[in-house]
């Protein structure tokens, strides 16, 4: 079965909340999750988005259905001039494997060519070999020099009030 591939709308916050607490969940980190679906359409469907989202939608008995969902916005590199950061791309475990997945990244990289962006950076947790195996497969590089750096609300507000 082939997935339907559309921009979200606003209507579809509440079902891609569902997957990035699905996500969160397979990620081990299920307690990490404090964005809302109030919190999407504000940053992602205004006047000035914060980012776009892919949603992947499959025929179901009643209705369709959203299976899965890429989440990504603009960056700027310093090197390259413009870039695409993708946060997250997420396929309900149930739909893996059925090429859901492969479509929504094809949907970003396409969309990153058509904006003439010279690079598209993401993550991936080192245990999650099947994704890495993706990646690779598709061309990507795997940057084993580089660490990822994080600094969450709490630990910058100690940092500054030091």
């Amino acid at each position: 079965m082939q997935p339907f591939i559309r921009f979200a709308t606003k209507d579809d916050a509440p079902a891609i909340i569902g997957l990035i607490q699905g996500l969160a969940n397979f990620e081990k980190a299920s307690d990490q999750v404090v964005i809302t679906a109030d919190d999407l359409v504000r940053d992602g469907f205004g006047t000035n988005p914060k980012f776009w989202c892919y949603v992947a939608e499959i025929p179901g008995e009643i209705e369709t259905e959203i299976v899965g969902m890429a989440l990504f916005y603009p960056r700027y590199s310093t090197w390259k001039g413009p870039t695409i950061h993708l946060e997250d791309l997420m396929v309900q475990e149930e739909f893996r494997g059925q090429g859901v997945g492969t479509a929504l990244y094809r949907s970003v990289l396409t969309f990153a060519r058509e904006r003439k962006v010279r690079r598209v950076n993401w993550e991936v947790l080192d245990w999650n070999t099947p994704a890495i195996e993706f990646y690779v497969k598709s061309g990507a590089e795997i940057l084993k020099h580089w660490h990822v750096v994080s600094m969450d609300d709490q630990a910058l507000e100690a940092y500054l009030e030091s």
